[in-house]
């Protein structure tokens, strides 16, 4: 796969004043206009996952946003708050995209960043998602994207979620806080589904094991996993003002994959990673040049045949 950010782009990249040479050609920017505001108010993300979002932020600066603002929002409350006009874009799990546009929410799907990112955690004597059946699961709360993510994995070997587990619900007022990881650290529920940095740390502390891993593991692997979401409002207002984050946050994708060590510093750097060795292994193992690849109309729709999500190892 051909990367196209050097080291050199990299290093302009993270620097404004030579963040335009990353951009390309200066004469096209200019021929499709300026953007129609230059104010961009994007989710305050916790996890590393969504490293793209926090490295593009001077290629952001480069396109000509010069108020780049990230607002803190819970999960469930992002398509809310863009609805209110309060937030432009966040990054969805590509099933609670689907779910709140079933809903009706006012939002718009952009493109798909990555696959991967979530591994299920679950403690002796499980298993497979199939002995999940009776067991506690902890989430951040009902409808959140861990509990969309679990309930598709367990419809897939046939359990019924909303019967056959028991959902406990962590934190819901604090998006920052990793209450349901210690839910699971402390043994008082028997899986757990965490993004990055979550099983980064739980490896560290040796506890529980991996049962799925969606980075790795067949059909999840196949799909994409986040996707850049914005207003429908701030996308049909401002077309060139949407088409130049959706650039910056894709080459912010081609950033991580070619210099994943050096994208983990910055995030560190810059105060929205703590731990430079948990950025670093996700970078690594993240395939953020996968939306090269991807087609979004086959590979990442979650309305694929149910048998295919039948096909994992880890899935029975």
């Amino acid at each position: 796969m051909n990367v196209i950010q050097s080291r050199r782009d990299f290093l302009t990249a993270l620097s404004a004043a030579g963040a335009a040479s990353v951009l390309g050609n200066r004469a096209a920017l200019a021929d499709e206009g300026p953007p129609e505001t230059t104010t961009v108010r994007l989710r305050r993300d916790p996890s590393i996952c969504v490293a793209p979002w926090y490295i593009a932020e001077d290629l952001l600066r480069a396109e000509g946003f010069a108020d780049i603002r990230y607002v803190p929002a819970p999960g469930t409350e992002s398509a809310l708050m863009m609805g209110r006009g309060e937030l432009d874009f966040g990054v969805f799990f590509t099933a609670s995209a689907v779910f709140r546009l079933d809903e009706g929410a006012p939002i718009t799907a952009l493109a798909g960043l990555h696959a991967g990112c979530f591994e299920l955690f679950a403690h002796e004597p499980i298993r497979t998602i199939s002995d999940l059946k009776g067991k506690r699961v902890g989430i951040d709360q009902l409808g959140a994207a861990k509990h969309r993510y679990v309930a598709i994995m367990a419809a897939s070997v046939g359990l019924d979620p909303r019967k056959d587990i028991e959902w406990v619900e962590g934190s819901a007022t604090d998006p920052m806080a990793l209450f349901p990881m210690e839910l699971f650290a402390s043994g008082k529920v028997d899986a757990f589904l965490g993004f990055p940095p979550e099983p980064q740390e739980l490896r560290a502390r040796k506890i529980g094991h991996v049962i799925l891993n969606t980075t790795t593991d067949k059909p999840w692997s196949q799909y994409f996993c986040c996707m850049l979401v914005g207003s429908r409002q701030f996308v049909r207002d401002h077309p060139v003002a949407t088409k130049r984050v959706l650039r910056a946050i894709l080459k912010g994708n081609d950033i991580c994959a070619a210099e994943p060590a050096r994208a983990a510093r910055h995030l560190v750097d810059r105060g929205f990673a703590q731990s430079y060795d948990y950025a670093l292994q996700t970078l690594t193992e993240l395939p953020f040049a996968s939306w090269r690849e991807f087609d979004a109309r086959t590979r990442s729709s979650p309305t694929a045949p149910t048998g295919a999500f039948s096909t994992s190892s880890n899935a029975s």
